[in-house]
C-alpha cells in the first residue's frame, strides 16, 4: 500500500466549506461547531442544504442530489482550503457515485475531515483522489463542540501537524509487537459494507487498519469482521489499531474478547483502545500516511506530518 499525496495545511483566514453528505444536522450545533472554527481564525462557509432534511427519510440530510452537490461545488470551489463534514449518521453511500470524481481530481488536493459514516467518503477519497484525509471530529459533532481535547488535537493537525506525528493511546495491546505500514480504516460498518464498491481498496494489504464503532450488538461486529475476513479484505493487514466502541455489546470486555477472536488470528501487532472514533476527545488521525505502530507502548508515529 503506497502513501497517498498530503494537502496542504491551513493558515489563519483559511477558507473552510462545512458540509452534510450523510445525516441531519442540528442548526444549534452547527452554530457553535461554526463559532469554534472562527475562533481558531478560519472562514467557515456552511453549503446550501447543510440543514435541510430529506422530504420522505428523515435521517437523511437532504436529497442525495443536493447533499452530492453541495460536497462537489465545495471541493471544486478554488477558494475553498477544507471541506469539513458537519456529522455522520447515514447517507454517503447514497450520494457518492453522484460525484463527478474527474472534476474533484482537477480541483487538486485540499484538507478533508470526518468520521462514522464518512469512512466510506474516506476510502473514495483515496481510491479516486490518492488524498490523504483526516479521521477526526466534526464541525457539528457533540464531541467537537463541547471537548477542548478534540478540539485541540484536530486544530494542531490542520495548523502545524508536525507537532502531532506521535498520538499515543494509553492503551494496551491486544496482541503485542510492531508493525509498519500506511494508515486506513474508519467505522466498521461502513468498511464492511462497502466492500466489492468501485471506490473501496480491494483490501488492506500493506496497511496499518483503524477500527472502531458505536451502538453495534456484538453479534453485529462479529458479522463485519467475519465479512472481512471471508473476503480476504483483511489479509496482508500489517497492524491494526482500535478506537472506541461506544454502546456497543454489553460491555467492552465483551466486545474486547469477539476483537480477540477474530482479529488475533491474523498474526499481527493489536493496539486497544486508541483514543479515535465515537469517544469524549477523540484524537484526529491521517488516513494515507506511512506510520509504525508500537502495540505495547499504544504508540502511532507518523513518517511524516499529515498535511505539507
Amino acid at each position: 500500500m503506497k502513501e497517498l499525496r498530503r494537502p496542504a495545511r491551513l493558515a489563519p483566514g483559511a477558507r473552510v466549506a462545512v458540509v452534510a453528505p450523510s445525516g441531519p444536522v442540528p442548526e444549534e450545533r452547527l452554530q457553535a461547531g461554526l463559532d469554534v472554527l472562527r475562533g481558531w481564525d478560519l472562514d467557515p462557509v456552511v453549503a446550501p442544504h447543510v440543514l435541510d432534511r430529506h422530504p420522505t427519510f428523515g435521517y437523511l440530510a437532504g436529497t442525495d442530489a443536493d447533499r452530492a452537490a453541495d460536497l462537489q461545488r465545495a471541493w471544486c470551489d478554488p477558494a475553498v482550503d477544507a471541506v469539513l463534514c458537519a456529522r455522520g449518521g447515514y447517507g454517503v453511500q447514497r450520494m457518492v457515485d453522484l460525484l463527478d470524481w474527474e472534476a474533484m481530481r482537477a480541483a487538486g488536493p485540499k484538507v478533508f475531515v470526518g468520521f462514522s459514516d464518512i469512512t466510506a467518503l474516506h476510502e473514495a477519497f483515496a481510491v479516486r483522489l490518492g488524498l490523504v484525509t483526516l479521521h477526526g471530529p466534526m464541525a457539528a459533532g457533540v464531541d467537537f463542540v463541547k471537548n477542548a481535547r478534540a478540539q485541540e488535537h484536530l486544530k494542531a493537525t490542520l495548523f502545524a501537524p508536525e507537532t502531532v506525528t506521535t498520538i499515543a493511546s494509553g492503551g494496551a495491546a491486544l496482541v503485542p509487537g510492531r508493525a509498519r505500514g500506511v494508515t486506513l480504516g474508519g467505522c466498521l460498518a461502513l468498511l464492511a459494507a462497502d466492500l466489492g464498491t468501485p471506490h473501496a481498496r480491494p483490501s488492506a494489504a500493506g496497511g496499518l487498519l483503524c477500527l472502531e464503532d458505536v451502538g453495534e450488538e456484538t453479534y453485529r461486529l462479529d458479522r463485519y469482521l467475519t465479512q472481512l475476513l471471508r473476503a480476504g479484505w483483511l489479509t496482508g493487514v500489517c497492524g491494526i489499531l482500535l478506537g472506541s466502541w461506544e454502546d456497543c455489546g454489553s460491555g467492552y470486555d465483551e466486545v474486547r474478547a469477539l476483537l480477540a477472536d477474530r482479529l488475533g488470528g491474523l498474526g499481527v501487532p493489536v493496539a486497544e483502545r486508541f483514543g479515535f472514533g465515537h469517544c469524549p476527545g477523540a484524537q484526529t488521525l491521517p488516513f494515507g500516511v506511512a506510520a509504525e505502530l508500537d502495540a505495547e507502548g499504544g504508540v502511532l508515529t507518523l513518517d511524516r506530518p499529515a498535511l505539507r
